[in-house]
């Protein structure tokens, strides 16, 4: 029997977590919910087997969700370890997704945004649940971004 869960949080760490939360909430709407967080402690050093752990951010509503609905964490350490890019393939958390108004409109924000492209705008027919256009972005960091209009 499965656990009872509730789906509250996904965590993003950044480099600069304050320009990563400012690209979210201009091009996606995103609201900041709850107070900016700056936490360390043997707690934290405990939960993340780091050493002297520090680390600040803030959680963003996301779009389309009320007040109690999941958020996007976005925090970075004192101390940040620098990996390889993302690719779409990578095994792992892959990638966050938006649902737009236009996949097109929407890439144009990206980019004005500071973020770039991973491929191209693609449209197909998903048998049984109906025309998707979907592109793969990247935000300011490199994250891949997700922006998908179904009709």
């Amino acid at each position: 029997m499965p656990v009872r869960a509730k789906y509250v949080h996904t965590n993003l760490i950044a480099r600069d977590w304050k320009k990563l939360v400012r690209f979210y909430t201009d091009v996606f709407g995103c609201k900041p919910k709850g107070p900016e967080r700056d936490m360390s402690g043997a707690w934290l050093d405990s939960v993340t087997s780091l050493r002297k752990a520090h680390l600040t951010g803030v959680h963003l509503r996301l779009p389309g969700y009320i007040d109690d609905g999941p958020t996007l964490e976005i925090f970075s350490y004192d101390q940040l370890v620098d990996g390889e890019m993302p690719a779409a393939n990578q095994c792992g958390f892959a990638h966050i997704g938006f649902a737009v108004d236009d996949v097109d409109q929407a890439l144009q924000a990206v980019i004005a945004a500071g973020g770039g492209t991973v491929g191209k705008i693609a449209t197909t027919e998903v048998d049984g649940v109906g025309l998707l256009r979907v592109v793969y972005a990247r935000d300011p960091e490199g994250n891949i971004v997700e922006l998908q209009k179904w009709s």
